[in-house]
């Protein structure tokens, strides 16, 4: 289990006092305190003048982050990061809120550095010419401190490993990507089971790890000289920690993107490597990138494979982590030919370690496997060793070419378009082969016109923009008014070519995967101008397929809201079916109501704002839109927000056009448990009002912070029936957690909870229809009538059969995924 290397919470918006801006004269600071901030460009210095704290930008991202970094060292090496999950814009500040906390502003968001109980006012943050960011009160005391919760680097005085007694950690992640410093794939740690072993892991995989501790000679294998000189290893009962004996040294360890150990030392006006783990550069994750031959016997030690290309112009300098390769030619999947009659086939490469993330498959024979891997789409390569058959889906990792005269080493089939072959002559009858030439002359004469209209045919069908180059604004449309409901055109959707989605998603890395729902994966993509995207690949296991991605493709393009997920475009080439739309950098309403410890808290007016976002979106649906559309699947997973917290309604992938005023009925229930109005998961009858239960069950979660079909207490049922049980009791607002428990909203937050009743009436006659809905949000001076019994009980007894039985219950699994498709087949 990775640790979190420090807390930030959206919170409820704080009162500051009067701003007093730091005064950089020639005065250095090492410190600020309730009253000052920081923002960009200023900073702050230790008082040696040797690490410096402030906002910075990583590589060529566009985003700021809090970090800490040596002060008069070119090249900004970061050893800290206050917010390395989320990042923020060029008008974020940092300062000290009236609780005491260390707090990163931008705009109505509030991030939470720190964590500390409400103490002094009286409190100051100072940084150390040790690295270390300390915050105290007035009698010195420490309250919090950096060391405690480090980021990537590992520096003098810090700690790795654990402290039972006290139940803390000391972990070190790796940077995602050097453009992006959120958490990585690799985590320096002591084993949690004993022994004293220092390993990094990849994942849930120790990647290298140390021989057992038993005296400071023989933990990281240092040379005498460099171990007695220069360090000085401790290891308590449960942490490794070290000192310098030099005071002129400037040494660090950092865990690197690859997942490589490394010990540096400023040396001659550069960052020198003394150490590192593992030692042979292709031993290191993914050295060389996607699609790649690393060889520890050549110069330079990484290559493309046949048929591949490198993504970057400077791929690599063999000490940084590289972009990887990309394919000159895409594959036709399957066994499809082009007009020439040639299809995908393999090349054999000799000699190699295998790439990592085999995939086993049943085959008789090195033919089947062969077969096996050529029907599969997703399949790049694959191994037939000892009578098993092994593939490769696809960017492979890791792929080692050994030397000529090694005795071992397995064979492994590249997968590769017809155009990348490398396809030997035979040495032929000659005359069969004039023969062919004259017939093959011959016949091109006769049948050049049909030739030519396939080629036209396949370059229309094949043809599609280029995604990388995609322009589009990333200002959201108005609601539309009455009078231009009927002004709705019909909406062309730009059409991209494969290798352009591929490109853009870095050929689909895990590193860009953002979430996986029941259509299939979703990555983040970015195109050439710096604009990122969301990319939605149909899986090939999922239950869904043509008919949704044609509904959600068709009902979105002719839908302009400011209030519903935009898309952007599709690609459907092949078995390949993509749905392309704006990225939103703030995830799923869920993840923030219903993440691990529910860390997120939102401002109250915040959530007023995601709750009228989510009505006017429905109204739009339901009577503004030129066709009516019922969604289906309305649910905290399924409402994205944008940078500026603003909710956007997707995944229409279940969604129906509805024509009249009376209800319908369908065989096939689609949607969550839950959400579900009740003669919709009962009997299959939906309507409007079947969003409008979802919208009430929704707004309920919203204002209590809890999920339906998992809360439980009291003797409630689930939120439905305890909301129910507390209106009936006259203590709604016991409703809403603690950061909302205020006199200014309270009047505010009992309309709002009757508003919410009134939607999940047992009766789908009694609700109010959308419309209704934003009157009685909007206007304070309407008149509520009372609720009815929601319907919670039949609800409850479809998720949960054995509800008496608590360990029976099935897991409830908050989605952070950017875009889903929820299904579930009527029992």
């Amino acid at each position: 289990m990775i640790p979190k290397t420090q807390i930030i919470y959206p919170v409820v918006m704080l009162i500051f006092s009067s701003h007093m801006i730091f005064n950089y004269t020639d005065a250095v600071m090492d410190s600020f305190s309730l009253g000052q901030h920081l923002k960009i460009p200023e900073t702050i210095v230790s008082a040696g003048e040797m690490f410096e704290l402030g906002f910075f930008r990583p590589g060529d991202s566009i985003h700021y982050y809090v970090g800490i970094w040596y002060k008069n060292i070119p090249g900004q090496k970061v050893i800290w990061l206050a917010n390395r999950d989320y990042p923020v814009t060029d008008s974020a500040v940092l300062s000290i809120s009236l609780d005491g906390n260390l707090v990163i502003r931008q705009s109505k968001m509030i991030y939470l550095v720190t964590d500390i109980p409400a103490s002094s006012s009286n409190v100051t943050a100072t940084l150390w010419d040790s690295g270390n960011l300390v915050l105290r009160d007035e009698k010195s005391t420490i309250l919090w401190q950096s060391f405690d919760f480090p980021s990537h680097a590992f520096l003098p005085g810090m700690k790795l490993g654990y402290d039972r007694g006290n139940n803390k950690s000391w972990s070190y992640v790796s940077w995602k990507s050097v453009d992006d410093p959120s958490p990585g794939n690799f985590t320096l740690e002591v084993n949690p089971t004993g022994g004293k072993h220092v390993r990094v892991l990849n994942d849930d995989e120790v990647y290298w790890e140390t021989e057992s501790w038993t005296n400071d000679t023989d933990l990281f294998n240092f040379t005498d000289d460099l171990r007695l000189s220069v360090y000085k290893f401790s290891f308590g009962q449960d942490y490794l920690t070290y000192e310098l004996l030099k005071n002129d040294t400037i040494s660090i360890f950092v865990i690197d993107v690859t997942g490589q150990l490394r010990l540096l030392q400023w040396s001659e006006n550069q960052w020198i490597v003394y150490y590192s783990q593992p030692g042979k550069q292709c031993d290191v994750y993914a050295y060389c990138g996607s699609n790649s031959n690393c060889s520890n016997f050549a110069i330079p030690f990484c290559s493309c494979l046949p048929g591949f290309e490198p993504t970057s112009p400077q791929p690599w300098n063999n000490s940084v982590y590289a972009e990887g390769c990309k394919r000159k030619n895409p594959l036709l999947c399957g066994n499809k030919t082009d007009i020439k009659g040639a299809g995908d086939g393999f090349s054999l490469l000799s000699k190699v370690v295998l790439p990592n993330e085999p995939v086993p498959r049943e085959a008789k024979s090195i033919r089947e496997c062969k077969s096996s891997c050529l029907s599969d789409c997703e399949c790049t390569g694959f191994s037939y060793i000892d009578h098993t058959c092994s593939i490769w889906n696809g960017a492979l990792f890791n792929l080692q070419q050994l030397s000529a005269d090694t005795n071992y080493g397995t064979d492994f089939y590249l997968k590769l378009a017809a155009a990348d072959l490398d396809i030997k002559k035979g040495t032929g009858n000659k005359k069969k082969e004039i023969l062919i030439i004259s017939l093959t002359i011959s016949l091109t004469l006769l049948t050049s016109a049909l030739i030519l209209w396939q080629v036209k045919k396949r370059k229309s069908k094949r043809k599609g923009e280029n995604l990388l180059s995609f322009e589009y604004t990333t200002v959201s449309p108005a609601a539309p008014t009455r009078n231009e409901q009927s002004q709705d055109k019909e909406v062309e959707i730009p059409v991209f070519s494969f290798s352009s989605v591929s490109a853009a998603t870095n050929n689909f890395s895990v590193s860009n995967k953002l979430g996986e729902g029941g259509f299939g994966p979703v990555y983040k993509g970015k195109l050439l101008n710096g604009n990122e995207v969301a990319v939605k690949r149909l899986s090939r296991k999922s239950g869904q397929g043509w008919d949704e991605l044609k509904n959600e493709a068709v009902l979105i393009a002719k839908l302009q809201h400011k209030n519903l997920v935009k898309l952007l475009g599709c690609c459907i080439e092949g078995d390949e079916k993509i749905l392309v739309y704006e990225y939103l950098p703030n995830k799923s309403l869920d993840f923030f109501l219903f993440g691990t410890k529910n860390i997120f808290t939102l401002a109250w007016g915040t959530r007023v704002h995601i709750i009228e976002g989510i009505a006017q979106g429905l109204l739009y649906l339901h009577e503004f839109s030129r066709l009516q559309i019922i969604h289906r699947d309305l649910k905290a997973s399924n409402i994205l927000l944008d940078e500026y917290m603003n909710p956007k309604i997707s995944d229409f992938g279940m969604a129906r056009i509805f024509g009249g005023s009376g209800p319908r009925t369908t065989n096939r229930i689609v949607g969550t448990y839950g959400y579900m109005a009740p003669e919709y998961a009962l009997e299959g009858v939906f309507s409007v009002k079947s969003d409008v239960f979802s919208f009430g069950v929704l707004l309920l979660e919203i204002l209590s912070g809890k999920k339906n079909t998992g809360f439980y207490q009291s003797n409630s049922i689930n939120l439905l029936g305890y909301a129910w049980d507390l209106w009936t009791s006259n203590e709604p607002l016991e409703l809403m957690n603690t950061v909302m428990q205020d006199n200014s909203c309270a009047n505010a937050a009992i309309r709002y909870i009757n508003i919410a009743l009134l939607c999940v009436q047992e009766r789908a006659d009694d609700r109010p229809t959308m419309s209704d809905v934003v009157l009685m949000l909007s206007n304070e001076l309407t008149i509520l009538p009372s609720p009815a019994q929601p319907a919670f009980s039949s609800v409850r007894s479809l998720v949960y059969p054995s509800s008496s039985d608590q360990k029976q219950r099935k897991p409830e699994i908050f989605s952070a995924n950017e875009v889903t498709i929820s299904l579930l087949d009527a029992r």
